[in-house]
């Protein structure tokens, strides 16, 4: 299945997008609630319904009148407006290897002994349209280029062959990033935290894993959990910038979700970043290309650029960047 949230009546929908038409699921059906998280929180009945909806759909049981996903855009959400919490991975070692390559410093052991993750704002969670940021996210700002799930069924203490049952579904993950703020902070070795927490964006769409099955490929050796053979893109203002794919993870979600979940719950609703794909952000970007030229000029992030982020079965997740009008710096709080 494919979900997307939407607004009508300036009030959130769930729907179901089926043939790029998408139908308000709770007018289908008033078992189903307006909510992805309310949805999941039911388990396996709640899902079970939708899917008997979009069987009746498709077969002609149901006679419904839907609106032409290309022209709902404006109105969509983040398909989880409201998760239980935003967790953020570091799952490719391309990425990890070329930042510390550029940084000066050898690539760390530990990266590939276990997987890591940190939280970030699950209150800052965005989906399609404008991105809002304060004067101080314009030093650096930057892009990650990821892939998310959304938690199904709450567990504890799980281990990655049997995690993969825990996945309700797939999304595109921005995990924006004020870098200034970033690596001031990370100085004192906590976070991040202000570097990050003003967005996270995700969507358009939540796609259920059972859409994926054709684009199944094996795990990397010593690797457990399924993976996925879909192209990552992202363009800046129309031009491509970065390029993967989410096969390139070394660490799975299963392995993610097997440390997260140990002596904790995870629960319907959470929401987990891959962390950035190989070549996922202008950080790692700027860095392999001031390798080659000294005199090469950084890019980052400026108001009214275009994010487009593209992945294979997933589909497209479109941002413009804007600016506060403000003055107010936290930066400028900084004591001398």
């Amino acid at each position: 299945m494919k979900l997307v949230t939407f607004l009508k009546n300036q009030q959130p929908q769930l729907g179901i997008l089926i043939d790029e038409t998408v139908y308000s699921l709770n007018a289908l059906n008033s078992r189903i609630p307006n909510s992805l998280l309310e949805l999941l929180q039911l388990g396996d009945e709640g899902l079970s319904v939708v899917r008997e909806t979009e069987k009746d759909l498709i077969s002609g049981v149901i006679k419904a009148d839907g609106v032409a996903y290309p022209d709902l855009y404006p109105q969509l959400l983040a398909p989880i407006p409201n998760p239980t919490s935003c967790r953020d991975g570091y799952a490719f070692r391309q990425h990890v290897a070329a930042a510390r390559r550029n940084r000066g410093v050898p690539m760390i052991p530990e990266f590939d002994q276990y997987p890591i993750f940190y939280f970030t704002n699950h209150n800052a969670i965005q989906g399609p349209g404008e991105i809002c940021c304060m004067p101080d996210h314009f030093q650096k700002l930057d892009f990650e280029l990821e892939v998310a799930i959304v938690v199904g069924k709450k567990g504890r203490n799980i281990k990655a062959a049997d995690a993969d049952a825990h996945i309700a579904g797939y999304m595109i993950m921005n995990d924006m990033s004020a870098r200034t703020l970033q690596m001031e902070e990370m100085l004192l070795n906590l976070g991040p935290a202000k570097g990050k927490d003003f967005s996270t964006v995700i969507g358009p769409i939540f796609v259920t894993p059972d859409e994926l099955e054709t684009f199944k490929v094996p795990a990397k050796e010593n690797h457990v959990g399924n993976a996925y053979n879909l192209g990552m893109k992202c363009w800046v203002n129309d031009v491509l910038v970065s390029e993967g794919n989410t096969a390139d993870m070394d660490w799975t979600f299963a392995e993610i979700l097997e440390r997260c979940a140990y002596g904790a719950d995870i629960l319907p609703g959470d929401v987990i970043g891959s962390g950035t794909v190989g070549t996922g952000c202008f950080l790692e970007l700027n860095g392999t290309a001031l390798l080659v030229d000294k005199g090469f000029k950084p890019q980052w992030l400026q108001p009214e650029d275009v994010v487009k982020m593209e992945i294979t079965a997933l589909g497209t997740l479109v941002n413009t960047i804007k600016k506060e009008d403000t003055d107010f710096s936290i930066l400028a709080l900084k004591k001398k």
